[in-house]
């Protein structure tokens, strides 16, 4: 199947294309487009030059075309989430998770876009304001180019695409390499919802031929991007005067204090540790548990991950699956070893079965060790003991990261203590970190980002403030 990439409302061929593989069985599902300089500043030129026609709409006609795109999701629900499994191998389960999800979060968009208003300014608060009137407007920025991760491929492009459509901006999307059928599969539905032509764009190929070219040209007002905080950086340091929205990694901890019922807590942190094999920003990675009840907490919580059934994405009953490459495979299990030499157990785990690494857990890990202190993004949990709460938070805050962090205590002082030390983007109380609903401000601090998402909060982001005042002396 030969894709093509999809520039100002047409399906254009490439020169050179790339196979791409499912990384669950390795067999080749699609040959994907490696755009040319000249292929990515045409997807450029396109939003520019539509930028007028989409700042145009009003309000009701972007809330439209959204509502247009939620009722295509809901009636390619299946099709989609099978594009994400066969794509990402996140078990279908998941990805018909993540389809609703991106429903939701498109008519979030839906919604904000008939919300977006300024503000009376009080003038004549000031001494010199007298006989003014003062009010602000919002505006679209322009042309913002998305780049997106692997992991959820259908709801963070989402969460970039919906606010850029109601704030009135046009989008250039860069999906991840291993990621693009989602991206492909969303622009056939959004030419269906009636979106403007060239109001939407999607390049793929090189990383740093399609990414450098998004980051570097005059044109792009705004780059939106999720990945890792190195190549965040490296984004940020190119980009000049362009607003920059970066969502980054994290290695999220949680707290389990005393007295809690761990048969109600357990569940949740199977899934928040291995859902989507791990690859989840905000997957728990790092459980601080009360000395009292770690002996109990670690046996529960290895029969309950023992029991997750392994195999193929597309299979309803799967709860893992492959990594979405073999180098990450390979990466996570030299991370497992390198734990292992500097004194950390495996409880259950950490062998690899037919391209599968075993969901795992590790006890008595050191700071230092990758798993811990760097993001895993692998089915990979560690599990130490601490005397109170209190060192949990310090552990915690122990990072450079700061994305959220979750804790279960009975204690409503322990609660709002742990809210105000923690610092992270974040609080989940008695909930796992990797609690995420589309609509809350979502994002970190340190190298977990610079700002936050959520529909509300990123057409923040995507839009200029105009002050306007009104001299109303008669002239």
């Amino acid at each position: 199947m030969r894709k093509k990439l999809y520039i100002n409302g047409e399906w254009t061929q490439s020169e050179q294309y790339a196979d791409l593989f499912s990384p669950y069985s390795e067999e080749k599902i699609a040959e994907i487009p490696q755009a040319s300089e000249e292929q990515v500043d045409a997807a450029i030129d396109a939003a520019y030059h539509n930028r007028e026609s989409m700042a145009k709409l009003t309000a009701y006609e972007k809330a439209k075309i959204l509502e247009n795109l939620v009722t295509l999701f809901k009636e390619n629900r299946i099709k989609a989430a099978q594009i994400i499994s066969l794509e990402s191998a996140k078990p279908l389960k998941f990805s018909l998770g993540e389809v609703d999800r991106t429903i939701e979060t498109y008519k979030f968009a839906a919604e904000e876009a008939k919300r977006i208003h300024g503000e009376m300014i009080p003038m004549d608060a000031a001494q010199n304001g007298g006989n003014r009137l003062g009010y602000t407007l919002r505006e679209p920025i322009g042309v913002v180019a998305a780049i997106t991760p692997f992991n959820f491929p259908m709801n963070l492009v989402a969460h970039k695409v919906g606010p850029a459509i109601a704030a009135g901006n046009t989008i250039v999307l860069k999906p991840a390499s291993q990621t693009p059928l989602s991206a492909f599969f969303l622009a056939e539905l959004l030419e269906e919802a009636g979106l403007p032509k060239g109001a939407f764009n999607v390049v793929t190929g090189s990383g740093r031929l399609v990414g450098d070219r998004l980051v570097t040209s005059d044109k792009v007002s705004m780059i939106t991007f999720t990945g890792s905080p190195e190549v965040g950086l490296g984004i940020r340091n190119k980009a000049g005067f362009k607003k920059v929205a970066l969502e980054l990694g994290s290695n999220a901890g949680l707290i389990i204090d005393e007295g809690m019922d761990l048969d109600k807590i357990i569940p949740k942190c199977v899934t928040g540790a291995f859902s989507n094999q791990g690859q989840v920003c905000i997957s728990l990675q790092r459980i601080y548990v009360h000395e009292n009840v770690l002996e109990t907490f670690t046996e529960k919580f290895k029969e309950a991950t023992e029991k997750l059934i392994l195999g193929d994405p597309l299979d309803e009953q799967t709860d893992l699956s492959a990594l979405i490459s073999r180098n990450d495979i390979e990466r996570a299990k030299a991370w497992i070893d390198e734990a292992i030499e500097e004194g950390g157990t495996v409880v259950t785990g950490g062998e690899i079965v037919k391209n599968i690494l075993l969901p795992t857990v590790i006890v008595d890990v050191k700071s230092h060790s990758k798993v811990s202190c760097q993001e895993v993004f692998a089915p990979i949990v560690t599990i130490n003991s601490i005397e109170n709460v209190e060192e949990g938070i310090r552990q915690i805050n122990d990072s450079k990261y700061g994305l959220q962090a979750g804790i279960f205590t009975k204690d409503i002082n322990t609660a709002l203590n742990a809210s105000k030390q923690l610092e992270v983007g974040g609080v989940m109380i008695n909930d796992i970190p990797t609690y995420r609903v589309d609509q809350m401000p979502y994002g970190g601090v340190k190298e977990s980002g610079n700002a936050r998402e959520g529909l509300k909060y990123t057409i923040e982001e995507m839009t200029e403030m105009k002050l306007v005042v009104w001299n109303q002396e008669q002239f």
